[in-house]
């Protein structure tokens, strides 16, 4: 089969075409046929920092997890998917789980599940970690009807999905953008738009919550965004993020007795802890977008996996707007 294949990592690594072994099938798994996959931010970590992170696939290496595809095969053991099924998933690209930037890949059915009936394999593809990611932190914020959520990064991976998450849980939500075009966008998904160039925290939380502050705020952004995030959630709140690898004052925090729910959807890949988790989320996604409720956003510019290259570019240049995705 065809696959991308980095050699060496770094942040001037390139993709090469290669043929290689098409994946040997094993008991627990289906044999996929890829008809797109997803780049995402960690994706590009591991493109540029290899072996400085602990999960990264010894090079040379096929990196990429996300993807859509149909089943071409079923290990002996498997019972609920059938030749023909068209699924997705985040089943790749870590440690020794070849990636999706190929023509196959041999899945644990644990993490996948059947794909949206009403999407294309192209916005199904741009679901699956940032699905999972948007979900866990709502739910384990424990996200209820009425309340008013703050989404960071509203046009962001995560964040345009948290919004409908958090729309179809019956939130009132909120969220950050800095242009009028995001704003649009996130309009569309029934939030109300906040420019946090123009307007400061303490404003915000005055405007749209009397100065009691956020019963959730949903963080993709990190670092000292969590001081804002911290300072816009209401008393005894919950604060979501995907992003905590940094030092930062958490005076705010205890003093307003919140609680940090700290997201690292890989854990399940990394560690083979707790992987059907991950299916039965993306059921749930499913259902959520089947009923309508969940419209995945996809950056305008089009790849292939052949310039998978210029897919990377293009998400490291922060010009992108929603999901990243390749079409093989």
């Amino acid at each position: 089969m065809k696959a991308m294949i980095i050699s060496e990592y770094g942040e001037n690594a390139k993709f090469e075409s290669k043929k290689v072994e098409k994946p040997i099938l094993k008991n627990g798994q289906v044999l996929v046929k890829i008809s797109a996959s997803s780049v995402n931010t960690v994706d590009t970590m591991i493109k540029n920092m290899g072996n400085d992170l602990p999960f990264s696939p010894k090079s040379p290496a096929v990196l990429g997890m996300d993807f859509a595809g149909t089943i071409e095969q079923v290990g002996n053991d498997v019972t609920e998917f059938s030749i023909g099924d068209e699924v997705f998933g985040c089943a790749g690209g870590l440690g020794d789980l070849q990636g999706t930037l190929a023509d196959y890949i041999t899945a644990d059915v644990k993490l996948i599940a059947k794909k949206p009936s009403n999407l294309t394999m192209k916005e199904s593809a741009s679901l699956p970690l940032v699905g999972i990611t948007a979900y866990e932190g709502l739910t384990r914020a424990n996200v209820q009807k009425g309340q008013k959520v703050l989404v960071h990064g509203g046009t962001g991976g995560v964040g345009h999905v948290a919004i409908q998450f958090a729309k179809y849980f019956g939130a009132d939500v909120f969220t950050t953008i800095s242009s009028e075009k995001q704003s649009e966008i996130v309009k569309s998904y029934g939030a109300k738009s906040i420019n946090y160039k123009s307007e400061s925290v303490e404003e915000y939380v005055n405007k749209h919550t009397d100065g009691k502050g956020f019963d959730v705020v949903y963080d993709s952004i990190g670092g000292e965004n969590l001081l804002k995030s911290f300072e816009a959630t209401a008393l005894n709140g919950q604060v979501a993020t995907t992003v905590s690898l940094s030092e930062i004052d958490l005076s705010t925090m205890h003093f307003k007795g919140l609680s940090l729910h700290v997201v690292f959807m890989l854990i399940p890949m990394i560690h083979n802890f707790q992987r059907e988790k991950h299916g039965e989320i993306l059921k749930k996604i499913a259902k959520i977008a089947e009923s309508g409720a969940l419209k995945p956003l996809l950056d305008e510019e089009n790849f292939s996996l052949e310039n998978v290259g210029k897919a990377y570019a293009r998400l490291e240049s922060g010009n992108a707007i929603g999901k990243v995705v390749v079409e093989n």
